[in-house]
């Protein structure tokens, strides 16, 4: 699915939008994924002899995911999302195994684990070239949006 639809789902834009287009959606999971080009402006410092994806970058295209997954799976109901938007609220259990480089694309997988009001705690998987870069756990919550 394309990237008009990641935008419609989530408030992120470049240059932080992390997540190019969602390749399937079920009931409690979502698969995303992100090319990265190379243009990318972290990569002029990060490393400048040996270019890396930042873990944080990483990460952020799971919580990014998340975020696709909160609206696609609460679209049904307007009101969840109405004036609100989705915001970390706590990160746990990360673990970096595999680089990821300019020109690599990663598969970003997440999964609802549970939900109480308007906390989703959710675990994620960010894959390349078939092997786990990030692994985490995280809490997203749906806050009201200021004026």
């Amino acid at each position: 699915m394309s990237r008009e639809e990641v935008t419609s789902a989530i408030p992120h834009r470049d240059p932080f939008l992390f997540v190019d287009e969602i390749v399937e959606c079920g009931e409690n999971q979502i698969t995303c994924k992100k090319t990265f080009t190379g243009n990318e402006d972290f990569f002029q410092g990060h490393y400048p002899d040996f270019p890396l994806v930042p873990g944080v970058i990483l990460c952020e295209s799971a919580l990014q995911t998340g975020a696709v997954f909160l609206s696609k799976k609460m679209g049904a109901d307007p009101e969840t999302f109405a004036n609100r938007m989705p915001v970390v609220a706590k990160m746990s259990d990360i673990r970096f195994r595999q680089v990821v480089r300019p020109g690599d694309a990663i598969l970003m997988q997440v999964v609802l684990e549970d939900y109480y009001a308007n906390a989703f705690q959710m675990s994620g998987t960010v894959t390349v070239n078939g092997k786990m870069a990030v692994k985490l756990k995280f809490t997203v919550m749906m806050v009201e949006k200021g004026v």
